[in-house]
């Protein structure tokens, strides 16, 4: 009896420490966002010909409404796992996943729209790099969402247990609504210095 108090002790305090480090995590992308948003703000405050001088691509509007809608089928996954449908919460992981890989296309056509307009990575003019810079870290964000969301549709199914399903869906979820709402601070940042 003893152990098994242990053992689910030790569980919940592995849980906890989990979600803290996920928690920290994601302050740090924060921050680093932060300053890189600071970087544009100082670089392009620093002359007249700086900024980002070009209209941004519409493969950004597409990309925003894509994640946004898989932000809302995420979270209809999480509530089917949490209510026991393993095959709704299966068929809405699918669509989040799907949505992100349609985010991920939007974003490489961007770069691609970017491109046929003269602006490129390499640039004389920095803010028009610092589009690339913000788009590409946030999408190797959504790279590894990406695969904390299959590891989680895997797990549904191999019908893991309910309560170690339930748990790899509520981190799941707490880290692709970061992603979300960091890409619309990204987008809106850009939108505002454009």
């Amino acid at each position: 009896m003893d152990k098994m108090i242990d053992s689910n002790e030790q569980l919940v305090q592995s849980r906890k420490a989990k979600k803290f480090n996920l928690w920290l995590g994601m302050i740090g992308m924060f921050m680093m966002f932060a300053a890189l948003s600071s970087g544009f703000i100082v670089y392009t405050a620093s002359g007249i010909d700086k900024g980002i001088k070009t209209i941004l691509p519409y493969a950004f509007i597409y990309s925003t409404v894509a994640i946004v809608l898989s932000s809302v089928a995420m979270h209809v996954a999480y509530t089917a796992a949490k209510a026991g449908q393993l095959g709704r919460q299966k068929l809405m992981l699918l669509i989040t996943i799907a949505l992100g890989i349609v985010f991920f296309v939007s974003q490489i056509n961007a770069w691609s729209t970017l491109i046929d307009r003269g602006i490129y990575f390499q640039n004389p003019n920095a803010s028009q790099s610092f589009i690339y810079v913000f788009t590409w870290l946030h999408l190797m964000h959504i790279i590894a969402g990406l695969i904390v969301l299959l590891r989680c549709y895997i797990g549904a199914v191999r019908r893991i247990s309910t309560d170690k399903n339930q748990f790899r869906m509520e981190i799941a979820t707490i880290f692709w609504h970061f992603l979300d709402l960091l890409w619309i601070y990204i987008y809106v940042f850009l939108l505002l210095n454009q």
